[in-house]
């Protein structure tokens, strides 16, 4: 039987995962394929200290990427070193030597992934990269192929499992952020610097991907509001429970008649909604189609296995390739050419409003924060208030009706200039469309 040879750079977790399942499921993916994966190099600046499965069998170890990528045998190179850096390097240098390529770099692509495939093009090689976004699910074929002949009309999504994990646990436990987060760390959910996921720079990376994909729209990472969930306390639980809503790190891209409005953000969301149902560690994606309608998709968003098996079902479809031959290569990225149609400001949006403040308490202060509303052309549906532990420091929420982000940023920062605000207002979209 024919052989199709990988070269794998990067024995991480993702990279460790990979090669457990070539090896593991060695047999199946020969039948399935009709010839096998045969891994022929391996890299890793910690090699000589990694476990190779026995079953694939003689295996050239290596810390210098380089002979991965220009050893003569190796037809696909895998990159799962992840970063913008060597990454970027190594897939580089993967062209210049014809190899094709599958990467689970989401920051890479996101930052510079189609002209990555348009010299892969040129190149006349493959570059795959299912295992950028959520791991666990196959959203990028389904959005390249599955649904292809719809159009989309908007995408929701939550996209990043520690921040998932972190605020369901704040919601179930009625604890601070600073405490699930150090959980998340104990359980290798978060890194030591957590920042890449609470502070939303991983999910913007992959709604970069997403939308792309969806819309067909050259998009980059400045192009995307972002907020993370640092601000979130248990007392927003309560109250967003009051009103029947939940509140998660929500990835919005969605058409309107101004253009695409894209964001990163925690948001309230109706309890009776299928995204609010996600726990723990668990990624989703709810694609609303001009024609099919709702699709929801759901699964692990990382992990070894999971996004294993991503990489290793990219490794399948590229071998096909080079075994076919075909000229006619599918883009990643669902269509031929990207458009430049830049998408249009947050501001725009136009949502009903969750206000939570913090205040030193005293009399007139509902009376004042309305006033600063109604100056704004903006009104209240409701105040909500617990009973006082501290009345130096009282938290308290008032909803608004829809209004647009700019007027709310305006009120927003006359607010902050009182005197007896303890910090800024918080203030979070209430996502009714889902």
């Amino acid at each position: 039987m024919d052989e199709v040879k990988i070269g794998i750079v990067g024995l991480g977790n993702v990279g460790s995962g990979t090669l457990a399942i070539l090896g593991d499921n060695a047999a199946q993916i020969a039948l399935k394929l009709g010839f096998q994966l045969k891994v022929v190099a391996v890299c890793s600046r910690s090699v000589h200290t990694k476990q190779i499965p026995e079953a694939l069998g003689p295996v050239i170890k290596t810390t210098d990427w380089r002979e991965v990528v220009t050893n003569p045998e190796v037809q696909i190179v895998v990159e799962v070193v992840g970063g913008t850096g060597v990454a970027r390097e190594i897939i580089e240098a993967a062209i210049l030597n014809r190899k094709s390529i599958v990467t689970a770099n989401k920051e890479l692509m996101a930052e510079c992934g189609p002209e990555i495939w348009d010299r892969a093009i040129h190149a006349g090689i493959n570059l795959a990269m299912e295992a950028s976004v959520c791991g666990g699910i196959p959203i990028h074929a389904v959005l390249r192929e599955g649904i292809s002949g719809d159009k989309v009309m908007a995408l929701y999504g939550i996209l990043n499992g520690t921040c998932n994990y972190m605020l369901t646990q704040m919601e179930e436990r009625n604890v601070p952020l600073a405490q699930v987060l150090a959980e998340a760390q104990a359980l290798g959910y978060a890194e030591a610097d957590p920042s890449a996921d609470i502070d939303g720079y991983d999910a913007r990376s992959k709604l970069v991907l997403l939308a792309a994909l969806a819309f067909g729209e050259k998009i980059t990472p400045s192009d995307i509001f972002m907020e993370g969930i640092r601000r979130i306390s248990p007392i927003d639980f309560r109250y967003a429970k009051l009103l029947k809503h939940t509140i998660r790190l929500i990835c919005g891209a969605r058409k309107t008649p101004d253009g695409l409005i894209l964001s990163v953000r925690p948001a309230l969301i109706p309890l009776s909604t299928i995204l609010a149902g996600v726990q723990g560690a668990y990624n989703a994606v709810w694609v609303k189609g001009k024609y099919g309608e709702d699709t929801f998709y759901y699964g692990w968003g990382a992990g070894a296995s999971p996004t294993g098996v991503a990489v290793v079902s990219d490794l399948m479809r590229v071998a096909r390739e080079i075994r076919s031959g075909s000229p006619e290569r599918v883009s990643p990225f669902a269509h031929e050419r990207l458009g430049e149609n830049k998408p249009v400001s947050v501001t725009l949006q136009t949502r009903a409003y969750f206000l939570r403040f913090r205040v030193d308490d005293r009399p007139g202060i509902i009376a004042k924060l309305a006033g600063i509303l109604a100056g704004k052309n903006i009104s209240l549906d409701a105040v909500f208030q617990e009973p006082a532990e501290d009345p130096r420091d009282l938290p308290f929420v008032i909803t608004v009706e829809p209004t647009s982000e700019q007027s709310i940023r305006d009120a927003l920062a006359e607010m902050s200039q009182l005197d007896f605000m303890r910090d800024a207002p918080l203030a979070l979209p209430m996502e009714t469309a889902l």
